[in-house]
């Protein structure tokens, strides 16, 4: 007998008014693709976060921060908003959006021949309570020549894109040797450890945010 149990979740789903709080096109792309009927709501926040904080903390703190910018008047009722950061971690240095085409073939340059992490924090919230939870995936980049990454930056533009690449172009085709860990979540989102988080968030009682908030890295 096969079981209805994902089915089952995409119905229970559907009692909520789920929100994307991303302008991100591949993010959006991702949820659609997962099965899940969402909204998107936006907000322009500045990206900070405390220098003291380790790497690996940062992508979950700025999820939480966007999923807080939000007050409960400004979301529809019953709403499950979800908020999503990816950082790109080189050693201990965190590669943010790059600027312009010099910065795109500097960072290039940094994660060339070399391993790096990319981490996706995500925070799931409604009235009732907050989960927040890290994925991480490990990528292996080939040694890239100049002229590889100044066509990729020229052509591609990725200034939209943490460490200045897509997985799923043209420099993904040629530059990444391997990765461990989610593809999905290199683009922006672990969309089966989402499916999981949503599974177990929305089984669990309703009680407030701080008895069911949690950090899991």
């Amino acid at each position: 007998m096969v079981s209805s149990d994902g089915c089952m979740v995409l119905e229970q789903l559907k009692s909520y008014n789920v929100v994307l709080a991303s302008k991100s096109p591949r993010r959006q792309e991702l949820l659609k693709g997962m099965g899940l009927d969402f909204s998107v709501l936006t907000k322009d926040l500045d990206e900070f976060f405390p220098d003291h904080l380790p790497p690996t903390e940062v992508a979950s703190y700025l999820s939480r921060v966007k999923a807080e910018a939000f007050r409960e008047e400004e979301l529809p009722e019953n709403y499950l908003l979800i908020a999503a950061d990816t950082v790109v971690i080189v050693g201990s240095a965190i590669l943010n959006k790059p600027g312009d085409i010099a910065e795109t073939i500097g960072m290039l340059g940094q994660l060339s021949g070399k391993t790096h992490t990319v981490a996706t924090g995500i925070c799931l919230r409604t009235a009732q309570k907050t989960c927040v939870f890290t994925d991480f995936t490990e990528v292996d980049f080939a040694k890239l020549s100049h002229d590889e990454m100044e066509y990729y930056a020229q052509n591609y533009r990725p200034f939209d894109k943490a460490g200045a690449y897509g997985i799923q172009e043209w420099i993904g085709f040629i530059g990444i040797t391997g990765i461990r860990g989610s593809f999905y979540n290199v683009m922006g989102l672990p969309t089966q450890r989402l499916y999981n988080e949503l599974k177990q968030f929305i089984s669990e009682p309703k009680q407030t945010a701080s008895e069911t908030s949690r950090i899991d890295l």
